[in-house]
């Protein structure tokens, strides 16, 4: 009978089982936070767009830890998020199965990039979306029939949540889809939520009346695709001994005899990456502006700190490497997150009340790096640049 040489603790986890490619490109918020009637109201979600990372500079306020009162320095991942628009409120009522969609109203006017949505082919086809439906604004027998839809929601419906979509024009990306989302309404009572959601229509939705400074957030997304990978990379098993006669990337033994088949349980070769993941507990350390106009000029010094008082942007000179520049509004969170740049991620509130020392800590950055991402930046700034280097040929006038 044969029997392993050593015992081992298997290689990789069985729970996030099956690893095959998601669905979805975007991710989907499973589950929102416990709605609270006594708050006003708000949205519990956000979309943004992976920009890249940098490195900040902070001072630890952590009493009786050994870093307390000493400068650290953490990696922190740019999330642009431009503000949101409005264009419809969706009504669920609890049944036996869980929430069904009750009623469904959208907004007068559409954008054509929320309307790009729903074709696979935009240019060659007729753009009939929503021609009929904006036609109930207009007359006053639909408006009567909006009313009812309305009040029936506030009536009968136990969830209220609102259709918003990201503004595909003001990113400046190659893609024109814009994404859309379904974001539930938490605070107040049903009445003031289906009221918080009509007065929202066609009206954008900026990140900061999500999110705020210091909070925990979750992010939701679809991990970088890595394809078709064998088993030590997928699984992270042992390579077997130089010497093994037809390859050793290999799992040796799959299974014993009987029963006569493979258990779901081994470890074997298929897709690694582009799966579905949620990640708990990203921290906020900056709410950032966008670039705006003040007093006839481009104010974009939205990197600067009190002790770094340089007029700079978040990104890093040169831009950040395969998605550009970040001109509107983005979030700066600790450590790193999911996808690769350019991805989409919905940003969602904390599911728990958090009460660790850790999750309550206030953040106040010292700086930080804005350095070439695209290879060993030196330079903070173009203007720290041309003062070492001094007048260069190729700026030269003729």
């Amino acid at each position: 009978m044969s029997h392993r040489k050593f015992e081992a603790p298997r290689h990789g986890s069985k729970g996030f089982l099956p690893k095959c490619r998601s669905k979805r490109h975007r991710g989907k918020p499973k589950a929102f936070p416990k709605d609270d009637s006594s708050k006003p109201v708000h949205l519990t979600a956000f979309l943004g767009y992976k920009a890249g990372m940098t490195h900040i500079v902070r001072e630890v306020d952590r009493p009786g830890s050994k870093v307390n009162k000493k400068e650290i320095v953490e990696g922190c991942t740019i999330i642009e998020t431009p503000p949101m628009v409005a264009i419809g409120v969706v009504g669920y009522i609890e049944t036996p199965r869980g929430l069904r969609a009750l009623k469904t109203v959208w907004a007068e006017h559409i954008g054509e990039e929320a309307k790009r949505r729903f074709y696979k082919n935009w240019s060659q086809s007729k753009k009939k979306a929503f021609t009929k439906s904006c036609t109930k604004w207009a007359d006053d027998l639909g408006k009567k029939e909006i009313e009812k839809e309305l009040t029936k929601m506030k009536k009968y419906c136990t969830t209220i949540r609102i259709v918003v979509h990201t503004q595909m024009k003001i990113l400046r990306r190659r893609q024109k889809k814009a994404h859309i989302v379904e974001v539930q309404l938490n605070g107040g009572s049903i009445a003031d939520k289906v009221e918080f959601a009509r007065n929202h229509f066609e009206k954008e939705v900026p990140v900061g009346a999500v999110f705020a400074q210091d909070e925990m957030i979750d992010i939701i997304g679809v991990t970088k695709g890595h394809g078709y990978k064998g088993v030590t990379s997928r699984w992270n098993t042992k390579k077997l001994p130089r010497k093994t006669h037809k390859g050793l990337r290999k799992v040796a033994c799959i299974g014993a005899w009987h029963p006569s088949r493979i258990q779901f349980t081994v470890p074997r070769a298929g897709q690694k990456g582009y799966h579905h993941r949620t990640e708990v507990n990203k921290k906020i350390y900056r709410m950032g502006a966008g670039f705006a106009m003040k007093d006839g000029k481009l104010v974009k010094n939205n990197a600067a700190t009190e002790y770094d008082l340089a007029d700079k942007s978040i990104n890093p000179m040169g831009g950040f490497p395969h998605y550009g520049e970040v001109k509107q509004d983005f979030i700066l969170l600790k450590g790193c997150c999911i996808g690769p740049k350019k991805r989409v991620l919905t940003l969602r509130k904390s599911l728990f009340i958090h009460t660790k020392k850790r999750a309550l800590e206030k953040i106040n950055l010292k700086f930080i790096d804005t350095s070439s991402k695209f290879g060993h930046g030196r330079f903070q700034t173009p203007q720290d640049k041309a003062a070492f280097m001094g007048p260069l040929k190729k700026d030269r006038k003729e």
